[in-house]
């Protein structure tokens, strides 16, 4: 696939380039990076949260075994912080950006520490591999294709929508029918995404122009993308697939 390993050949140096400049060349390079620092923050948060002791006190009341106010915090905190990058994408600058997806980052891993509680490591580590294949690809495919996937960007997105209001349903009703449902069409959904929003930032990297004020936030933006992408396919595999202890 020459046209793939094109793309992410550079000069000496692919992730700087011109004093840090982000160029069309170095742009998906740039929001893999910070994909992977994330999902390296969030793995260790969730990690130590769930196998520390003291840590974990703070999120679960020994006593009772229900949540603490950090711990209900925790949970929501990961939603407050993609809100506000979305919405504050003009008026923060880049180092908040970028400042406030590591916080998120850190947030959503300790609030996925629940689930190192819940199911086995055997189940965690196999979905999680599962979830990597996946993700790579119909990110590949997504890239390579010349299939123009925007005309199932409305289908996608009210099919998000969807998995959302259906989930908060099912978080009153507490159905286990409905929640396999939920993470069967969840897995089609976000493998769907994948591809769709890899072949969207191929597309904004062609279009950026040396000396782009806002490339270095849409690199920000575009790894939000695609780590909400893995995380969620990861969640909706577990819930289908995981073995509880």
């Amino acid at each position: 696939m020459p046209e793939v390993r094109n793309a992410f050949e550079f000069d000496q140096n692919p992730l700087v380039q011109r004093g840090g400049t982000i160029t069309s060349r170095n742009f998906l390079p740039n929001v893999f990076l910070w994909m992977f620092i994330a999902l390296g923050l969030s793995a260790g948060f969730a990690y130590f949260f769930s196998t520390d002791a003291g840590l974990l006190r703070l999120l679960i009341d020994p006593a009772t075994g229900s949540r603490t106010g950090l711990g209900t915090i925790a949970m929501f905190a990961p939603l407050a912080f993609v809100l506000l990058m979305s919405f504050g994408l003009n008026r923060l600058s880049f180092p908040v950006l970028a400042l406030v997806f590591v916080l998120y980052s850190a947030a959503t891993g300790i609030s996925l520490s629940y689930i190192l509680l819940v199911y086995t490591s055997a189940s965690v580590l196999g979905c999680f591999i599962s979830a990597s294949v996946l993700f790579a690809v119909m990110a590949i495919a997504g890239y390579t294709t010349n299939t123009d996937l925007t005309k199932f960007g409305s289908i996608l997105m009210m099919a998000l929508v969807g998995i959302i209001v259906a989930s908060l349903v099912n978080f009153f009703l507490g159905s286990s029918q409905l929640d396999y449902i939920i993470s069967f069409i969840g897995v089609a959904l976000f493998i769907g995404l994948t591809a769709y929003d890899m072949q969207r930032l191929k597309r904004i990297a062609a279009g950026i122009e040396y000396g782009d004020a806002s490339a270095n936030k849409m690199v920000i933006m575009g790894a939000l993308t695609l780590y909400l992408d893995f995380i969620n396919l990861f969640i909706m595999l577990l819930r289908l697939f995981g073995g509880r202890k």
